[in-house]
């Protein structure tokens, strides 16, 4: 069964993240499914830019609890992402958790609807936003991001929008979109991969610094007790033992 669909119009190739029975989550195989749908894209020379959108009301869900991915393959996805030769553009009509932030992140463009809500739930499951750090401190607000790592709370897509995890926020997502991808056809491609290097060239130095140790951190944490309990309290649908 296939975990990301794809289609193309006019030098657009749209890839979804299927799995809407799982909330998207970021299971080992949809993981590698995206990297390798990624890397076709790339190599196309007939693919412009790439929109990451999702089908059922959920982007993604962050890590699946039941099959995650490896640290070093979830890196390895973020990364592709950032050094695609060609613009990512993030289309998101429902929920981000987790994970699914560090995708948004990664996108060179992000726009969402207004029914889009977003948390970084590590925390209250006993971890942390490690490898997702990669993308994320090198493009949104410091503070914001203090306050939304450190509680978990959801926040809406102006909220996100202002945070600098979403370029634009819109009732009509598609609408919002249109003239994002008319520009990106109108734009050159070779002049389109050198502006892309351009911007995220601070990005891939943080991969370069960080990615071993926050790849480690994050290992670490998952195969902590206090981890073992945030899952199996999550799966459990109750507060973990720390609450008070």
């Amino acid at each position: 069964m296939t975990l990301i669909a794809r289609t193309r119009a006019r030098a657009v190739e749209t890839l979804a993240l299927d799995a809407p029975q799982r909330r998207n989550a970021l299971s080992a195989a949809l993981v590698g499914e995206l990297a390798d749908a990624l890397t076709d894209a790339g190599r196309d020379t007939g693919v412009r830019a790439v929109v990451l959108t999702h089908t059922g009301t959920t982007f993604s869900a962050g890590a699946d609890l039941k099959d995650p991915p490896d640290p070093e393959a979830l890196v390895a996805l973020l990364r592709r992402i950032v050094e695609l030769p060609k613009p990512v553009v993030a289309r998101v009509t429902g929920h981000v958790r987790a994970g699914g932030l560090g995708l948004l992140a990664a996108c060179d463009i992000a726009v969402a609807s207004t029914a889009a809500t977003f948390a970084f739930t590590e925390v209250r499951i006993g971890v942390a936003p490690a490898v997702i750090s990669l993308p994320l401190l090198s493009r949104a607000n410091p503070r914001a991001l203090s306050r939304h790592y450190l509680t978990g709370e959801r926040f809406d897509a102006a909220e996100a929008t202002a945070t600098g995890l979403l370029t634009a926020y819109a009732e009509d997502v598609d609408t919002a979109l249109a003239p994002i991808l008319d520009g990106l056809r109108r734009a050159a491609p070779d002049a389109l991969a050198e502006t892309k290097r351009l911007l995220t060239a601070r990005v891939l130095e943080a991969f370069d610094r960080e990615a071993a140790d926050l790849t480690a951190l994050s290992a670490r944490l998952f195969a902590s007790p206090q981890a073992r309990e945030g899952m199996t309290a999550f799966l459990e649908r109750r507060d973990p033992a720390w609450v008070v």
